[in-house]
Order: structure tokens, then sequence, then C-alpha cells
């Protein structure tokens, strides 16, 4: 890459005990790109999230943000939203019974002068975030709607609104359309470009393969702990990629005989 990576991995292993979840995981992930993150459960996808986003840390291996080195023992989740890292899982994390504007800046409130929160402001910037930067325009829904009465596809652009409103340079989802009706789906992969339009960069982890391969600028696949395929989507047709995951789940049967 010509540009220094906003997150670089080199040789990052995990152990459990005896168990290895990750084994010499060498990756970057540069500037505005989206990458799909594939493997089938256990190939240690949730674990390499855990590490580039400070839930745990590696057992072996270095973290680079930006070039700069990070000390894995006091690296956490709130160091990563300050390096503007975000993660979205599949629930969004968002208080069912609040109003969404609430659900914007939970847990980072605005304040005035006297350190309460700033009402009018958090509203006037939810709407903002809701019409320009996702674009978010359904029938009947404001700043106060609260979030029980939205679909599965709306709430997950709520949750990428918010993390792209604090200034994130990388977004992290994981499977975000689990679960979805076909049409919640499109709406995701909208909000999912709008993440790559708004100049910032995703890890889109996700089963459907289909969905990786239409959104994605580059394709990362796990196995067993290991990174067994890194390549610009534009080097592989859907069927070729296909193809790929089938020749390990072979392996993965034979190797297990």
């Amino acid at each position: 890459m010509t540009s220094t990576p906003i997150v670089q991995l080199e040789n990052v292993s995990k152990h459990y005990g005896k168990v290895v979840s990750l084994r010499n995981v060498t990756l970057e992930i540069g500037s505005n790109e989206i990458v799909g993150l594939i493997g089938d459960n256990g190939a240690g996808k949730s674990t390499l999230i855990k590490v580039l986003t400070g839930v745990e840390p590696p057992t072996s291996g270095t973290i680079h943000v930006r070039g700069q080195k990070i000390d894995a023992s006091s690296y956490t989740v709130k160091e990563a939203h300050k390096l503007k890292i975000e993660t979205v899982y599949q629930d969004s994390s968002l208080g069912e019974k609040q109003p969404l504007w609430r659900n914007f800046f939970v847990g980072r409130p605005i304040t005035n002068w006297l350190g309460f929160i700033d009402v009018k402001a958090e509203k006037r910037i939810a709407d903002q975030i809701m019409r320009s930067t996702i674009g978010f325009r359904g029938v009947g829904i404001d700043v106060d709607t609260p979030v029980s009465r939205l679909s599965g596809g709306e709430r997950q652009g709520v949750a990428i609104g918010r993390a792209m409103h604090f200034d994130s340079d990388l977004i992290v989802l994981d499977e975000p359309t689990v679960a979805l009706a076909l049409k919640e789906v499109n709406k995701v992969l909208d909000f999912i470009r709008s993440i790559k339009a708004g100049g910032r960069s995703c890890i889109y982890i996700e089963h459907n393969i289909h969905h990786v391969h239409e959104v994605c600028d580059r394709l990362v696949v796990l196995d067993r702990g290991e990174i067994a395929l890194d390549a610009p989507t534009a080097s592989m047709t859907y069927n070729e990629l296909t193809d790929f995951l089938m020749s390990l789940h072979k392996q993965r049967i034979v190797g297990a005989a």
C-alpha cells in the first residue's frame, strides 16, 4: 500500500491455553477500503476482531495504528475508540425503548457549560446524521422515534451512522445482515457503501459470500487461525471465490480424517 495503513497486524497469534485461535496473522487495513472478512465458524474471525479492537490482547505479535506501535497491555476498547476504531455488533447495542437521538450519543453525550446534556444539540446533530450521513429517510421516522419501531436494517443504519459521526477511520461490522429479510439486507449494504463514500474504511464480517463479493474491495479468508487468502475482489469471480472456500472445506475434512 502506498499510504500508512490504518491498522497493521504483524505475526499476531492468540492462544487460549493449548487452543490456538490465531497463528502468525499479518494483515493491513488501508484507508477508504471495504475489506470482507470470511471464514467458517471457528476460523478465528471473532478473535481477530477482539484483538484488533482492544477487547483481548494478543499472545504474541504487534499491532500498529497509523504507523504507531500499540502497547497491547494497555490497549482497550476505550483506547480503540480514541484511535477512531469502532465496532458495530449484530444486535447493534441499541436501547430499545430510547429515542434515536439518545442512542446516537449514549456514553458520549454533548453537554453544555454547566455539564448538563444539551438535548437540542443532540437532536439537531442526530437529524443531520440520519438525513445526510446515512441517507436515513424512513417514512414516519424522526429523532424522537424509539428504536423498537425500527426494522433490523434501520437499526444497523443507526449504529453505523453513530460510528461515522464519531469520526471513526475504521468501522468493524460483525455480521450486520444476519436474520434480515432481503429488503433490509439491501439497506444495510447501502449503509456499508456509505462508509466508503464518507472516506472511511470498513471490515465487513459476513457468512453470505455473495454480499461480501458485491460490496468489498478486498477479500480476506481466515482458515484455522491463519490467513488463507488476501486478494482484491476484482481478482476473482464469485464462483472462483466459492470454489476456493470449498477447497478449504475439503482440506479440513481430509485433515480431520
